[in-house]
């Protein structure tokens, strides 16, 4: 905390932050919010209290962020995700505030453990992975670089499943992340709006002979936003978070309660919960898909809503909507806001067409997170039809009209109509999403350069045909506040005091570690710094799953989402070649390894869950062999998760990044570790390539076929049983798997992973096997010179900066939202009173 920022709290002693404020009001607050003598009190009662008397510091700042905005119109960021990941608040929100150390001490006085209550916050499990993860990283920047912004999403009641591992396979249970309640979040209820669904259209003509539509739903249900801050670091900015919750128009029928009808007296309060009840229901079935197409509609229409609302109370037109907000789409799952918006200006405020149009594309822009063409997501034209009568008449409309533009652009090109269209015309019908976002936005980007080129010149093509200027490249980036700061306290006390703190908010300044990579007493302190979070990984590691490993061990990590691309499986093979090597030569000198495998598998994706199976098989024939004398260690800790995250990312050695080539988008796993001083093999993937380019080749293990080569090698006709027959140890690995060596003698276990790699082997794992093992021999014999490894280590952290979430979002602002800086001073409050004397109440009116 700055001085000037601490003096414009000395008139508010009740939120002041010194230690003897702090421990006061937490005492307060034990008493008061918990209503418990201190000497009674639970860990869950001292992390509310704690986390009520943060929030009584971040409040004042909310409130002065919201006036700052209604003082200086400005443009807004509007950022709809349906994940955000957003991780525990607490810690955060002290690293942010820069109390860090006085809280620590008002506990101490206490006799009470900080970081014994940080352990008690249960984090919302919103997001499934990199999505909501990066959702919460750019909300954590934009409050930094002290943007206007809104981030939009759901409150699942219910959010990713909590992960367990019953004999060898995942189990998934319920995430009851609300149980103890959510002390940082404000339900608003005087902002909730209504969103309907399903029913029919009426055409109609109005009395001045306008045609118009009139929507009859068949359903209403009520959204109702909850409010959390997001504050920035060492600044006054506090964006909000807002996520919707489902409730129903009218949560209890008396009358049918009295006809004794009980269930019935609560149906509508339960079916409509249900669209908010749980993160990405499965869409296997009809009702399924159903669910999170609703789900998807209700929390864009009610943004949508909602910034409306925020238009009106600056005194401004629909028709300038795109001058107020700048909407992301993060991805597209929040796509159909294009059609909602369209809905709201022509049927609601009878904009005409074209100028709501025009307004719509100004004030939208895309964000395409994926190269695989099943997770473009499309629905099914009945089932948009149904629960979106209105919008399907819309998207019909905007397609016929974008297909005109086509045709004359395109003279005579009827296949690429075909290819452009918005309705899929292959079998059964498709609204196509990421086409309806491609048309409807001023800007289209991809989230690593690779990725950006092979959206241009393979899934998107045809767009950026159409429209070449639309699109741009924006590689992502990791908030170092969280992943550097909080998570890793040693080694960043240890930066700070050899560069100076600046490195927070301006990463590039890691650049200065470089020096200090030659510097043998600055790489032994370095080492020693690791080798302690190693120890507290090895630790969470025995007590979550009973196994000990050793912390001087090379700790060779892949935390991920479980997926055939990222080649989960692959790292496992190499698991197996090892172990073949030692079981045929035992005094074969390699350095010990521990692999520790992390990341949850979609419910519905059983090649997933059977590659999960297959890690822990393997892990319990290795980890129970005598002979090995803990060479090798294979550990899956079960539910991976940002807390899990924080202890594994600062005690990684060696990260895995091995996706096929032309797979992963970009990856922001490899960014983390490369900040923390991990280094990383990979394949010239998504972001890869250019945290390579970054960090030197001398300091990343690179491997495997690049996406050319890929796209050439399947040209020509990929033979993977090639690769086995001239591959001996590759068959000896695939040879111990067929005789069930893993699975207990049984060759049918594993049979569906590996069986149809000999004839087709969609992630090329036979193609790279070769080449992985030879580049992780290259990192053994690294690991082996401590010397040189700690240098490594070094300079992978030293030359991480450009991937800092605040240089994402600062090219965003510039090249796609158009939005600047809009400082905050603080409210003078001591007693409540607004800081303008004459300014009265302005109700409804804050952000």
């Amino acid at each position: 905390m700055t001085e000037a920022s601490r003096s414009e709290h000395a008139d508010d002693t009740r939120t002041a932050l010194s230690s003897a404020t702090i421990r006061r009001a937490f005492l307060d607050h034990v008493f008061h919010t918990q209503g418990k003598p201190p000497e009674h009190a639970s860990q869950n009662d001292l992390y509310q209290a704690l986390a009520h008397t943060v929030r009584d510091r971040l409040v004042q700042r909310w409130i002065s962020t919201s006036e700052a905005y209604l003082d200086q119109p400005s443009r807004t960021v509007a950022y709809l995700s349906a994940e955000f990941l957003i991780g525990p608040h607490l810690g955060n929100n002290l690293i942010n505030l820069g109390i860090y150390s006085e809280v620590e001490a008002a506990m101490q006085a206490l006799g009470l453990d900080l970081e014994q209550i940080l352990a008690q916050e249960i984090e919302p499990g919103l997001g499934n992975g990199g999505l909501g993860r990066l959702a919460a990283c750019f909300m954590d920047s934009l409050a930094t670089l002290e943007i206007p912004a809104l981030g939009y999403g759901i409150r699942y009641e219910y959010g990713i499943f909590q992960q367990a591992i019953i004999d060898g396979m995942q189990v998934e249970k319920t995430d009851s992340w609300l149980r103890n309640g959510n002390p940082w979040e404000i339900q608003r209820s005087e902002w909730a709006v209504q969103v309907r669904l399903g029913g029919h259209t009426e055409h109609y003509t109005d009395d001045r002979g306008r045609y118009r539509v009139r929507w009859v739903p068949a359903k209403t249900v009520v959204g109702v936003p909850f409010d959390s801050p997001i504050l920035g670091y060492r600044v006054n900015t506090v964006n909000t978070l807002r996520l919707w919750r489902a409730e129903a128009t009218e949560a209890f029928d008396f009358p049918t309660f009295n006809r004794g009808d009980y269930l019935g007296a609560v149906s509508k309060k339960v079916t409509s919960e249900n669209l908010t009840k749980v993160l990405y229901p499965n869409d296997e079935t009809e009702q399924g898909k159903e669910l999170r197409l609703e789900q998807q509609y209700f929390f864009v229409a009610c943004s949508l809503q909602d910034m409306l609302r925020l238009l009106a109370a600056d005194g401004m037109p629909v028709s300038r909507f795109h001058e107020k907000f700048a909407v992301q789409l993060n991805d597209t799952h929040p796509a159909v806001a294009i059609a909602e918006l369209m809905r709201l200006l022509v049927d609601e405020h009878d904009l005409p067409w074209d100028e709501a149009w025009d307004v719509t594309r100004q004030a939208f822009a895309y964000t395409n997170h994926t190269l695989l063409p099943e997770a473009l997501e499309q629905w099914p034209l009945p089932l948009f039809g149904r629960v979106l009568p209105r919008h399907l008449e819309i998207v019909l409309e905007i397609n016929t009209r974008f297909l005109e533009a086509v045709r004359i652009r395109f003279y005579g090109d009827d296949s690429r109509l075909a290819r452009l269209s918005l309705i899929s015309e292959h079998g059964e019908r498709h609204v196509r999403m990421a086409h309806l976002a491609c048309v409807g936005s001023h800007a289209i980007n991809g989230v690593a350069a690779l990725h950006s080129r092979l959206m241009r010149e393979d899934v998107l093509r045809d767009f950026h045909d159409m429209w070449p200027e639309k699109f741009t490249s924006i590689t992502n980036g990791v908030t170092p506040r969280r992943w550097l700061a909080l998570s890793n306290p040693r080694l960043s006390r240890l930066v700070t005091d050899a560069i100076g703190e600046g490195w927070v908010t301006d990463l590039e300044r890691l650049r200065a570690l470089e020096p200090f990579a030659d510097d043998a007493g600055f790489r032994e302190q370095w080492q020693a710094a690791r080798r302690d979070n190693k120890v507290a990984l090895a630790e969470l590691v025995r007590d979550c799953t009973g196994v000990a490993i050793d912390p001087s061990s090379m700790f060779d990590v892949m935390v991920k989402r479980i997926h055939e691309y990222k080649r989960q499986h692959l790292a496992v093979l190499h698991i197996i070649a090892l172990y073949h090597r030692i079981k045929s030569a035992p005094n074969l000198d390699l350095a010990p390894r521990t692999f520790l495998f992390g990341g949850k598998a979609a419910p519905g994706y059983e090649y997933a869950k059977l590659m999960i199976r297959f890690i822990t098989s393997v892990a319990d024939v290795v980890n129970r062999d005598p002979q090995l004398r803990d060479r090798l260690k294979v550990v899956f800790l079960p539910n991976f998760n940002v807390s899990c995250g924080q202890r594994i990312y600062p005690a990684a050695d060696l990260s895995e990044q091995i996706s096929l080539a032309g797979k992963e988008a970009s990856g922001t796993g490899n960014m983390k570790f490369a900040m923390n001083g991990a280094l990383n093999i990979g394949t010239m993937d998504g972001a890869n390539i250019e945290l390579c380019d970054a960090v030197g080749a001398d300091n990343f293990f690179a491997f495997g076929l690049t996406a050319p080569a890929v796209y050439a090698l399947r040209a020509a006709g990929y033979d993977p049983a090639a690769y086995y027959h001239r591959n001996p140890e590759l068959r000896a690995v695939l040879g111990l798997i067929q005789q069930g060596f893993f699975s207990h003698g049984d060759p049918a276990v594993f049979r569906g992973l590996f069986d149809e790699h000999l004839r087709h082997d969609p992630y090329l794992l036979l193609a790279d096997f070769g080449a992985y093992v030879e580049c992780q021999q290259r990192v053994c014999e690294a690991y082996m010179q401590p010397q040189h490894w700690q240098r490594m280590s070094v300079l992978s952290c030293a030359r991480s900066g450009h991937f800092s979430s605040d240089r994402a979002i600062r090219e965003y602002c510039e090249r796609i939202w158009r939005v600047k800086p809009v400082p905050v001073h603080l409210l003078h409050r001591a007693s409540g009173t607004p800081r303008h004397a004459d300014s009265g109440i302005r109700a409804g009116k804050g952000h």
